[in-house]
């Protein structure tokens, strides 16, 4: 694995969840990092940190993603880790929800990809790691219809783009988590109207016996980083579960 000291890492929705461990498991490993997200607050958070310079990105817009990679300059590795997850099946799942989960889930890793991949061609070196999920083309999971739908989309766009730069020494590759403990799933555990016990079904799935850590799918993001001979694949990281 190559050396990543110096990198100029971007990570969307960086302030909590896997971004929040993201940005300290690439500074830990010698990176400079751009942490974005549009919770300013938890973004707060990590202003001061060695190594790390915050500032507040919509990625729905593809002015402010345009603007914010121009004020960046140089950027090395393109984390996009931003996300939904809408509950529901096909018959459940209402147009607006679809269309957001399009917009956040895919369109806005095209936005990001579009706005840095010019640069990294000119350079001829780049890693793009974009996250996507078991619950997409690997695995259907019940009651995530639109999440899976637009994070199948992740692995197809990661796939196509993969092909096309592999030339110019553009690595692009997907992650697909199981269930990681994160603010957002502590959020779905709740509206259930029953925490604690949605909380022992989740972790009754897996086979490990337990909800991933941020940071055990951070270190693979770190590892995409400087994986210099692997492009185009599909990370598994979810304790078994697709087995």
């Amino acid at each position: 694995m190559a050396d990543i000291t110096g990198k100029i890492v971007l990570i969307t929705a960086a302030a909590q969840g896997i971004g929040r461990a993201s940005v300290e498991a690439f500074v830990k490993a010698g990176a400079t990092v751009i942490a974005t997200d549009v919770n300013t607050e938890k973004l707060a958070e990590l202003d001061g940190m060695a190594g790390v310079t915050t500032r507040r990105l919509d990625v729905l817009s593809r002015d402010a993603v345009k603007q914010a990679v121009a004020e960046i300059g140089r950027i090395d590795v393109l984390f996009n880790c931003a996300g939904v997850v809408h509950s529901g099946s096909v018959l459940e799942m209402s147009d607006s929800d679809l269309d957001f989960a399009f917009d956040l889930n895919i369109k806005a890793q095209i936005r990001t990809i579009q706005a840095v991949l010019p640069q990294m061609l000119e350079r001829k070196d780049g890693a793009i790691i974009n996250m996507a999920t078991v619950a997409s083309s690997v695995k259907g999971v019940p009651n995530r219809a639109a999440y899976t739908i637009s994070k199948a989309a992740v692995v197809g766009l990661t796939k196509s783009v993969a092909a096309d730069y592999t030339t110019s020494n553009i690595r692009v590759n997907a992650i697909c988590p199981g269930t990681v403990d994160s603010p957002s799933l502590h959020e779905r555990w709740h509206a259930t109207g029953d925490f604690e016990a949605a909380k022992k079904a989740f972790i009754a799935r897996q086979p490990i016996g337990r909800i991933a850590r941020p940071d055990e799918v951070a270190d693979l993001a770190v590892y995409l980083a400087g994986a210099t001979y692997t492009t185009g694949q599909v990370h598994i990281i979810d304790g078994g579960w697709t087995a």
